[in-house]
């Protein structure tokens, strides 16, 4: 029999429906291979028993002839996400415990449309991090070299994907956390535009950025999962309902005309020129496929990575106010009154970079400062949304650029300079400050044989275009068949 954890979702349903395996052998065999790959440690909960429960329901239904987009197909879900009866720990010493008494909507979404819960992915701590080290369960491994990190910070569900640890998986991207580790791991990661996939259940850090994103080995399945996730929802007010196009088929469509921008404020110093010589290759297919190349400019593009950290922090000192000892959560056994209660559940609860960020965070909007930093923030943001606005209006369809500026860094590289480690979402925080779609594809390895993606950033609502373009390019290159030996 095929090895079915190599086979992406479309060959999982046509291989489900002619019966030539079963969902329940489908799980087990992902269940059996993570237990084999723990030692990349990008679970935190593995859902054995519930995963064939549910693989058993779903095998019922596919004997009775029902179809559904996702029926009898494991998915992994970043532990920012809420599971009911699944413990939902944020990779933070903080919520280790919490189980939660709902599910987040994409997870019903997701149910509703046959798929269910394989496990729960590891993640940088309340997904603060471009690595997955900063982790209450430890630092996830790159399964490309081991000694690197998968990016962050939704760096196990990038693993879970790569490593045929699971088929497809959702993780969450507040400044670049589905783009970055899915460069850095050869998958497929899409950013949806702000308001198209429901933040019910997705646990805050900075919700005016904040969006749930997938991971999967191929466009189209990108594309099936996505349409299956997207809608409005009454239980977020940031949920917009708009028309969701046939995903599945707008793909299909070729790239004859298509204007692809080319910023130039992209092409900085800093950038590995190896990563250059992979996005100038991937840009010349696109132009072979008929797509047409043209240059931008995104004048306050300089200001992007310290108006996001700004208001990222901002809201994250807002946001994790609740974890104060009291209602859920760590409580500290030491506290003899309120006020130890508060301080010491904090400080022992968060770990280093969730504490710098929050402390940062609140300088920004302390009085006296507010004005300095914050409010400026926010007008730097709307001249880079005006930016965006102006380019896609007046001069192209798609942006192309690198996802990353380097290739995976080792494990331990740059934890001791966190500026170091914030430079990794340069191109990728323009798009969450404007609210824009962004994808990343695999499209070429470095010399140390570690992957290296292209990232196209689409109009607001516009999946649709993005998808194609994307699949355009997939379909013309290998490089997303491309496996790590682990």
């Amino acid at each position: 029999m095929t090895d079915v954890t190599s086979l992406s979702i479309a060959e999982i349903n046509s291989g489900l429906v002619s019966k030539s395996f079963s969902s329940r052998e489908l799980t087990q065999a992902y269940l059996e291979r993570i237990e084999k790959l723990k030692s990349l440690n990008c679970y935190i909960e593995v859902c054995g028993e519930s995963a064939l429960k549910a693989a058993d329901e779903c095998d019922q239904m596919i004997k009775s002839g029902r179809r559904l987009p996702l029926l009898g197909v494991p998915i992994a879900i970043k532990d920012v996400i809420t599971t009911k009866g699944i413990r939902t720990t944020c990779a933070s010493k903080m919520l280790k415990d919490f189980i939660p008494p709902y599910d987040a909507t994409a997870i019903i979404k997701m149910r509703e449309n046959g798929g269910f819960v394989l496990g729960k992915t590891n993640m940088d701590e309340f997904a603060m991090g471009s690595s997955t080290e900063n982790s209450f369960f430890g630092a996830s491994r790159n399964p490309w070299d081991t000694a690197r990190v998968p990016g962050g910070s939704s760096g196990g569900s990038a693993v879970a994907v790569a490593a045929a640890l699971a088929p497809a998986s959702l993780g969450s991207d507040t400044g670049g956390s589905v783009r970055q580790p899915a460069s850095y791991c050869n998958v497929v990661g899409l950013k949806p535009t702000y308001g198209r996939i429901s933040r019910y259940g997705l646990i805050a850090y900075a919700s005016s950025l904040d969006q749930i994103g997938i991971f999967s080995r191929t466009v189209a399945d990108c594309a099936l999962l996505a349409q299956s996730l997207f809608g409005h929802d009454p239980l977020d007010s940031t949920s917009v309902e708009m028309a969701i196009p046939d995903l599945s088929k707008e793909i299909k469509r070729g790239i004859k005309g298509l204007k692809i921008g080319i910023p130039k404020e992209y092409l900085i110093e800093g950038v590995s020129k190896e990563v250059l010589q992979s996005v100038q290759d991937a840009l010349s297919t696109l132009t072979q496929l008929g797509a047409e190349i043209v240059d931008i400019s995104l004048p306050h593009t300089e200001y992007a990575l310290a108006c996001y950290y700004i208001l990222a922090l901002a809201e994250a000192s807002s946001n994790l106010a609740r974890y104060d000892g009291i209602r859920y959560g760590y409580r500290s056994p030491q506290a003899r009154d309120l006020k130890q209660l508060y301080s010491l559940s904090r400080s022992e609860g968060f770990g280093k970079e969730v504490k710098r960020r929050i402390m940062v965070g609140t300088y920004a909007l302390s009085a006296g400062y507010y004005d300095a930093y914050y409010k400026r923030a926010q007008q730097a943001r709307t001249l880079i949304a005006q930016d965006f606005r102006s380019a896609f209006s007046e001069q192209c369809d798609v942006i192309a650029c690198p996802t990353a500026p380097t290739t995976a860094f080792r494990i331990g590289e740059q934890s001791s300079d966190p500026v170091q480690m914030y430079l990794n979402d340069i191109f990728t925080v323009p798009v969450n400050l404007a609210g824009l779609p962004g994808i990343s594809i695999p499209c070429g390895f470095d010399s140390q044989g570690l992957p290296v993606g292209l990232q196209l950033i689409g109009k607001p609502w516009d999946e649709g275009t993005l998808l194609r373009a994307a699949n355009a390019y997939e379909s013309s290159t290998d490089w997303h068949k491309r496996f790590p030996e682990v």
